[in-house]
């Protein structure tokens, strides 16, 4: 398993994202956040197929720190069922991963 994550997330406005977005570096569960602004998406809700405008979120951490983040994201969201997936960083700059530890409290 990889030490390191990317998580997805999506919101419903850029304040949402920003706010997200500064507390999960504030509280060092993510080293940075890249909110990619907005997207247009198309899912299916409740049974009937809906398209929003969202805004896209991209956090780095540690693995050990996903279900932290996740229940974080879920206690600051607006949605019912917020986006939150990750999927493993497999290699990456040598300098960049150990700023991802330190800034997340990892012991290197």
């Amino acid at each position: 398993m990889s030490n390191y994550v990317s998580v997805y997330m999506t919101a419903s406005s850029g304040e949402e994202a920003d706010r997200i977005a500064s507390a999960l570096v504030e509280e060092r569960l993510a080293t940075c956040v890249n909110i990619l602004g907005g997207i247009r998406s198309v899912y299916r809700w409740n049974g009937v197929v809906v398209g929003d405008s969202e805004v896209a979120l991209i956090a780095k951490t540690r693995a050990a720190l996903f279900d932290a983040l996740a229940a974080r994201v879920r206690a600051l969201h607006s949605y019912e069922v917020p986006c939150i997936v990750s999927w493993p960083i497999e290699a990456g700059n040598p300098a960049y991963l150990a700023w991802i530890e330190a800034e997340t409290g990892g012991t290197g």
